[in-house]
């Protein structure tokens, strides 16, 4: 009896995280991580909040449930070593597409400012723990645990993540959703071959990073003609043309 009431609080503290992540934006997190938008230091306290919250869940997941590890994944793997492989592994495709995506978007890569890189190292960093533990740890644990083929399971969490992100909005990237889909494919994959989120949370950590630094983006990237660079372009006269000052001869 005991045992099944704490995995139903487990299942419960598991929508409170999806909930979470669903309502990323309001906190700046994620995908809307902004680190130029007003509000100054109270924006860093509420994505700290979100940070703060969504790993004191995971925590209180692990405690509760009967079998954090050998159910719900939530360790780094039974091999370290091979996890950590396959997570730079991971990672290196994740950053190749990231670079790829991004020279097909802007035709260049499009670095942004320095002073932007530590809240985005943070902010991968954060958001893939979260995801990870919730999607690919609880999530995906829960549903093997009832009986789930691995591939149903792991298509119905990637789902489920995709949906969480809400790339697939009006305006939003496709191709974006799309790697966010490929994304919670694999990692959820290596989770299980390696029988903890360890290898998908680095590898999705680094695709994160990667995708910031080559598109100047946490992962929202704006629709085509939207960018300062091309608003700019479009305030400039046809190529060849001059203005000409009336001062001219």
């Amino acid at each position: 009896m005991e045992e099944q009431l704490r995995v139903l609080v487990a299942i419960g503290l598991t929508g409170l995280l999806i909930l979470l992540r669903l309502d990323a934006g309001r906190f700046g997190t994620a995908e809307y991580d902004d680190e130029l938008a007003p509000g100054g230091w109270r924006n860093g306290l509420r994505r700290l909040g979100w940070y703060a919250t969504g790993i004191a869940l995971a925590v209180a997941i692990y405690e509760i449930h009967p079998a954090p590890i050998t159910v719900l994944h939530l360790s780094t793997g039974e091999d370290r070593v091979g996890a950590l492989v396959l997570g730079l592994l991971f990672g290196a495709a994740g950053t190749g597409a990231a670079a790829g995506f991004a020279w097909y978007r802007y035709r260049r890569l499009r670095p942004p400012e320095y002073r932007l890189y530590p809240g985005a190292a943070l902010n991968a960093i954060g958001t893939a723990a979260i995801d990870e533990a919730v999607f690919r740890g609880a999530l995906l644990g829960l549903t093997l645990a009832l009986g789930w083929p691995v591939d149903v399971a792991i298509a119905f969490q990637a789902v489920l993540y995709a949906l969480a992100t809400r790339l697939g909005a009006p305006g939003r990237s496709r191709a974006m959703l799309l790697m966010s889909l490929v994304v919670g494919v694999v990692a959820g994959y290596l989770t299980v071959a390696t029988g903890g989120i360890g290898a998908g949370l680095l590898g999705h950590a680094i695709i994160r990073f990667a995708t910031f630094v080559t598109t100047g983006h946490a992962g929202q990237v704006r629709p085509v003609g939207e960018e300062p660079e091309e608003e700019a372009d479009e305030r400039l006269p046809p190529e060849g043309w001059e203005v000409v000052s009336e001062g001219d001869g």
